[in-house]
């Protein structure tokens, strides 16, 4: 079975050690067939003093936050309609895509679109998925939207995905896919 050995400058947090072993034995098991358990990841640790590149000590570099953390902050934040916490997950150059072929740059835009379709919409998540590549993390989240039409009639049930970038710890863009325009072809769906 496979040993993955990594050799690191010390001063990374439990939690990123941890994040970064789970991630390698992913990984593996995404490039062989080895069971879970069958996968070690060994993170060994020296101190910058006798760490050296290019004939010049080094310092570690900082640890970008988990993607799926950051994509649930802005989520959150979206929800509770707090644009400027919403906004500080942004990167420059953001970009929305929603169903309809709709794009949005601003928050704003994006809300005042919603505004035509429904009074109020949450998620409930059934779960989360990343995938990496060449420094962006791609995030998606699935699961359930329930809400209030514009008539007051309310909706749930309704399946949704969402697929954001991340890159260095900020959303780049965002892609939804939801069968809300279905359900209101349908007409209201009253439920109790």
């Amino acid at each position: 079975m496979p040993i993955v050995r990594v050799t690191m400058i010390e001063g990374y947090g439990d939690e990123v050690r941890q994040r970064l072993a789970l991630r390698l034995t992913d990984t593996v098991r995404g490039t062989i067939a080895a069971p879970a358990d069958g996968v070690t990841v060994a993170i060994e640790e020296v101190k910058p003093s006798n760490y050296m590149r290019g004939g010049r000590s080094r310092t570690p570099g900082a640890a970008v936050p988990d993607p799926v953390e950051v994509v649930r902050g802005f989520l959150a934040a979206m929800e509770a309609r707090d644009l400027e916490r919403a906004e500080a997950h942004l990167a420059d150059g953001f970009e929305m895509m929603f169903p309809g072929g709709r794009r949005f740059e601003t928050l704003s835009e994006m809300i005042a679109w919603g505004q035509t379709r429904y009074r109020r919409v949450t998620k409930t998540f059934a779960g989360f998925d990343t995938g990496f590549s060449d420094g962006c993390a791609v995030v998606h989240c699935h699961g359930t939207l329930s809400g209030e039409w514009l008539d007051g009639a309310r909706f749930e049930d309704v399946r949704f995905i969402d697929r954001f970038e991340v890159v260095d710890g900020q959303l780049a863009r965002q892609s939804v896919w939801n069968d809300l325009g279905e359900r209101k072809r349908e007409g209201p769906q009253v439920t109790a």
